[in-house]
């Protein structure tokens, strides 16, 4: 999987942050993948700056209703419809989003050529398939708000084709079956159990994307032991209360979950304005006190999972 992030800035775009937007391109070999995470004003916009089009999104995850997070969806919606896109797309929300998008369609006199669903969620599992499984979390904002975890299930181990020849069967449909750890019967009466010629299961990657949020007791569950995690740092450690007072988080509180919940990689973004670039270094060195392996998302940045 890669993340990559459309839109940086907390509350309002800067000249060079916009709001909120990361995309997750699940490098998928079959299905299509391609996942957006909030959607704030000038998203489509970003979009045209990366190799990704917005027919190819079939997922949208909006994590609260504010606007930095929110108020570009209904264009990218109609934008993507007037490109004769008919791939179906699945919204994801808190409860108003349906609302919000049939009413901003419904009052600009737009529509969408393709399946659109939109559900309202509630904590626990959003969506879950043979290859994923996406729960969401709720935060502490004044509205409100989840984060997504996003954990990729497990692929079973290799095949031990070499093992498997020498005992005298051939590669084909057979082989198929034993790498999905099933037992067969041979034409000799022979039973063949794929459990036996299967290496370690390879473990799913786990994601977890933070809505707004200050400190709250989901993050612990959300974030346990993922190989990436995204979470808001509005504000530097020195302005912590003014922060919490508005349901956001500070650079050290930031990093104290990914240091408590056993994460491989901590990512902050969400950045007030009030920042420049020598800010915005100071705001990561703050982070890296407590959480070394940290970077502070700069848009279009990508980072692997």
């Amino acid at each position: 999987m890669e993340l990559i992030f459309l839109g940086t800035s907390a509350g309002v775009p800067t000249r060079s942050r916009n709001v909120t937007a990361m995309l997750l391109d699940l490098h998928h070999p079959v299905r299509a993948g391609l996942w957006l995470f909030d959607c704030g004003e000038g998203t489509q916009h970003q979009l045209l700056q990366t190799p990704y089009h917005p027919g190819k999104i079939d997922k949208i995850f909006i994590t609260h209703l504010h606007g930095d997070h929110l108020f570009g969806l209904p264009g990218l919606l109609c934008s993507r419809s007037m490109a004769g896109n008919v791939n179906a797309l699945v919204i994801y929300g808190p409860t108003g989003i349906r609302e919000f998008v049939d009413t901003t369609l419904r009052l600009s006199g737009s529509w969408t050529d393709y399946p659109l669903e939109v559900i309202e969620i509630n904590e626990g599992v959003v969506f879950t398939d043979a290859d994923y499984t996406v729960s969401a979390h709720s935060l502490n904002h004044p509205v409100e708000c989840y984060g997504y975890r996003i954990v990729e299930h497990d692929k079973p181990g290799a095949l031990d084709a070499a093992a498997l020849i020498a005992r005298g069967l051939k590669p084909g449909p057979l082989f198929q079956r034993l790498k999905k750890g099933e037992a067969v019967t041979l034409e000799n009466g022979d039973t063949v159990n794929g459990q036996d010629y299967l290496s370690s299961p390879q473990p799913g990657k786990k994601l977890a994307i933070f809505g707004d949020t200050g400190p709250c007791p989901a993050a612990m569950a959300l974030a346990q032991d993922v190989d990436l995690m995204v979470h808001e740092a509005t504000l530097e450690a020195a302005m912590e209360e003014k922060a919490n007072s508005r349901g956001h988080s500070s650079t050290h509180q930031a990093a104290r979950v990914a240091r408590d919940a056993n994460v491989k990689k901590l990512v902050i973004t969400h950045v007030s304005s009030r920042y420049d670039r020598q800010g915005c270094a100071s705001l990561l060195a703050e982070c890296r006190t407590l959480f070394p392996d940290c970077d502070l998302a700069e848009d279009f940045a990508r980072v692997r999972v």
